[in-house]
């Protein structure tokens, strides 16, 4: 006798999500129902469902090395109809506030070709939503003269260290693929320089960092508390578009 299917099943997505560091998308996972966290390897996949929707997110770490295996672990293990990559990422251009949203239609990175994909979404500054170039590179982009000079150069609105290689995943394997990226910081001032020594590979916080950062510069603090301000009013941006975004691409054919 062949069992009945488990609804509740969380070996196949119907929507794959991609992101390098937890805070990144937990507003979003806090509003899916049933969520289950296991160990693949080196990486972290929570499962659960959206408004019935099958989601499945993998946390992949910070580069594009780590990202395109986290990838292929996603779509090995699950199989989803769709594959987002979702994150924070920095602004590149004068007028663009954290919080506000970036679909990329085109990815580039400082040495491979670029990748174009279709979007449909119309480009409404006005209203916190970009579409336009991301520029994925292997280090924290973290003051503003750098990253005047790459929007320029690359003609670029924002930069990460991810979404090239997701995106190129996908169109080498014919798989449906969405990006999204939500401004954490902007072009008002430098990051603090003790963010580069704060985030190890697979994402997780450094605390002898932290510790350090503090001990030499107390003044940090202050700076620590901005930043983290800023990435959790960005990860609940992120969350509210994904509401939209989930459900449209599910339903498309």
């Amino acid at each position: 006798m062949t069992s009945a299917p488990d609804d509740d099943d969380t070996s196949r997505a119907d929507i794959g999500i991609v992101c390098a560091l937890p805070l990144e998308a937990q507003e979003f996972m806090k509003r899916c129902e049933k969520v289950r966290s296991y160990s693949g390897g080196d990486f972290v996949f929570k499962g659960g469902r959206y408004d019935g929707i099958r989601i499945v997110l993998v946390e992949s770490g910070t580069g594009q090395t780590r990202a395109r295996r986290a990838v292929q672990a996603l779509d090995d293990a699950h199989q989803p109809k769709w594959i987002i990559s979702c994150g924070f990422a920095g602004a590149l251009q004068a007028g663009v506030k954290v919080g506000q949203i970036l679909v990329p239609n085109r990815f580039v990175t400082p040495t491979q070709t670029e990748i174009h994909v279709e979007v449909t979404m119309p480009h409404q500054p006005d209203r916190g939503l970009h579409v336009g170039s991301l520029i994925t590179v292997d280090h924290i982009v973290h003051t503003v003269a750098e990253k005047k000079t790459l929007g320029e150069q690359f003609q670029s609105v924002g930069v990460d260290m991810e979404s090239y290689a997701i995106a190129d995943y996908c169109k080498k394997q014919q798989r449906k693929f969405f990006a999204v990226r939500v401004f954490s910081d902007d072009l008002s001032a430098d990051l603090p320089k003790e963010v580069l020594s704060l985030l190890g590979p697979t994402g997780a916080v450094r605390m002898g960092a932290v510790l350090g950062a503090l001990w030499n510069r107390p003044s940090s603090a202050q700076d620590m508390w901005k930043l983290r301000e800023q990435a959790i009013t960005a990860s609940e941006n992120l969350a509210n578009f994904l509401d939209g975004v989930v459900r449209q691409l599910h339903a498309a054919p």
